[in-house]
């Protein structure tokens, strides 16, 4: 079984509000078809996948910029 730690995913993403949508964004994209950038066993859950891809930093995130 693979743990996931929170406290390490909110280190990568800098706040827990930033990895919720991140996580979210990318189960979403799964969900639609989107191919697994990690490893993992068919009955695996889509929003564990996206944690373990954010953890493996496999999926990240870019800050749009003001106008």
């Amino acid at each position: 079984m693979y743990d996931i730690s929170v406290d390490e995913l909110v280190k990568k993403t800098g706040s827990l509000y930033k990895l919720v949508l991140l996580s979210a964004k990318r189960t979403i994209e799964l969900a639609e078809g989107a191919t697994k950038l990690i490893d993992a066993p068919v009955d695996t859950k889509m929003p564990t996948i996206a944690l373990r891809e954010i953890m493996q930093d496999k999926v990240t995130f870019k800050l749009k910029e003001k106008k």
